[in-house]
Order: C-alpha cells, then structure tokens, then sequence
C-alpha cells in the first residue's frame, strides 16, 4: 500500500478516443511485444477517469455511472498498487463501438492513479502497463500507443508498441456513426482471420510507406481511401448500414471509411445520422483537480 502521506485526495486524467482506420497484428508470446501496425488517428472526444482511495476492501468501477467489471482496467490499476480505488469513468463515445476506449480509460486510469498514490512512473512506462493489459485481455493492440502520442499515426515497423510516425494533418471535423459492437477479442483469438487481415494490411501499409519514404505529402483523403480498400479487402465491411453510409460519405464528395474494431463508420462529410468530434494532437494527460 501507499502510505497516506504520498496520496491526493482525488486524481483525475483524460485520454482521447482513437479511430482506427487499419491494422495488422503483430503476434508475440510476450504481451509488451505483441501489438498491431496501421493508420489511424486521435480524436478531441475521449475518456476521463477520476480516481480516489476507496472505503470499500476493492477496487471499484464505474463506466458513465454504472459499475461495470472493467477487466483491463482492473489488471492495469494492480499492477501499480494493491490500494482499493474508486474509478469513476466518463466518456462521450460509446465502449466496444472502435474508438479505442479500453486503452483510454485503462491508460486514462493509470495516470490518475499514478497523480493519486506518488507511483512516480513515467509516461512510458504507464502507456506499456496499459498497452499490456489491453494484450493479455484481448481488448486491443494499438489504441494506446495513439493515445500516447497522439494525432494522425502510421505505425509501420514492429517491435516497440508506442512507436509511430505522426503524419502532420491539420485539426478537421470528423463525421462518425455507430451501429454494432464487433468482438476485439473473437477476432483476435481466430487464427485463421490473422493471415487474411495481415495480408489486407500489408497491401495498406506497402501504400502508406512508399509515400513516406518517397517524402510525398500524405493528405487525410488518401489515407481514408486506403483504409476503405483495407476494409474491403479484409472483409470486415459487411454491414449493410455500415456500407450504405461510407457510400452515402462518397457519393457527398467525402471521403469516408469504417471504424477498425467496430460496425462504425468515420467520414469527412456529414450524412444520414452523424456526429461530429476533431481529429485532434491531444495526447493523454493528467488533469489538475
């Protein structure tokens, strides 16, 4: 435990949605070495986790005021203490919809904590804690290597799972809607959807990496072009919604895409139902109480 003279009364920290437009898992026996490469961005809409010592003998959590069993969360907050906490989660976006927010509100979570009990770690070394827990509960694979840094990123070279290259896109809208959740975890857990996807994304990211190493500027309308074929190519674009609203994106001139992990799509035009957030450089922070 902590010793009380080491603690805040309350701690608090925010962590940004994150928009994955693809991915390619990256497999490895040791869960600070798996992860995923891809494309995706940061957004203004995200995560805030306000922590305090709990009265009660556990760790309690709660996600927009209703206690939940937060698995990821949990497993990340005891690796830094056996101190029962009170977390108290809000978010804006929907949970288990693509926007990342396990990895926000564990590493949202984490740095609160860290404020709250003087666990003097650094930033690193709570995004590879929460990066770990998302692992070992099969609830993502590069969402908070995006939160950690935050903005539009191409991660392209396997090894460290909070390295990537930002890609220097202007703060715009981004149009978004949600439909279903689609399982992070049966889809990591099936082999035999790893090769197709990996292969969808290696044709994405051979793409993305040529126009960097040729130095070309990259604009966002590309990028969203690729993340459809990726989609496409890995037959994660079934649903019909889904389907009716990237065209719907296009066909108003936008350029439009679905959200990877989540039957959810994102588009820089308005359409039928949308809502609006900022693809945004705001990395993961504490915030003063």
């Amino acid at each position: 435990m902590i010793p009380p003279s080491r603690r805040a009364d309350a701690a608090k920290a925010f962590a940004p949605g994150n928009i994955s437009g693809l991915f390619k898992i990256v497999a490895n026996d040791d869960p600070a070495k798996m992860h995923s490469l891809g494309w995706g961005f940061t957004v203004s809409d995200g995560v805030t986790a306000t922590l305090s010592v709990s009265n009660n003998q556990s760790t309690v959590i709660r996600f927009n005021g209703e206690q939940i069993n937060f698995p990821t969360v949990a497993d990340a907050l005891a690796t830094l203490s056996d101190t029962p906490l009170d977390v108290d989660i809000r978010a804006s976006l929907p949970l288990s919809s693509g926007f990342g927010l396990s990895g926000a509100s564990t590493y949202a979570a984490l740095i609160a904590t860290n404020e709250l009990l003087g666990t003097d770690k650094t930033r690193d070394e709570l995004a590879l804690i929460a990066h770990i827990a998302e692992v070992k509960n099969l609830t993502g694979l590069g969402d908070v290597c995006a939160q950690h840094i935050g903005g539009c990123l191409v991660k392209r070279f396997p090894g460290d799972p909070l390295t990537a290259t930002k890609i220097d896109i202007e703060p715009m809208p981004i149009y978004w809607r949600y439909f279903s959740p689609i399982s992070t975890r049966e889809v990591l857990k099936d082999q035999k959807r790893h090769q197709q996807i990996n292969q969808s994304a290696d044709a994405a990211l051979k793409a993305i990496s040529k126009m960097l190493d040729e130095k070309k500027q990259i604009d966002f309308e590309t990028l969203a072009d690729i993340a459809l074929s990726f989609a496409t190519n890995s037959e994660f674009l079934t649903h019909p919604e889904v389907k009716r609203c990237v065209a719907d994106a296009r066909n108003a001139g936008g350029y439009a895409s679905m959200i990877m992990l989540g039957n959810a799509v994102f588009s820089t035009v308005p359409f039928e139902g949308s809502t609006t957030t900022m693809l945004s450089e705001t990395q993961a922070h504490a915030i003063p109480t």
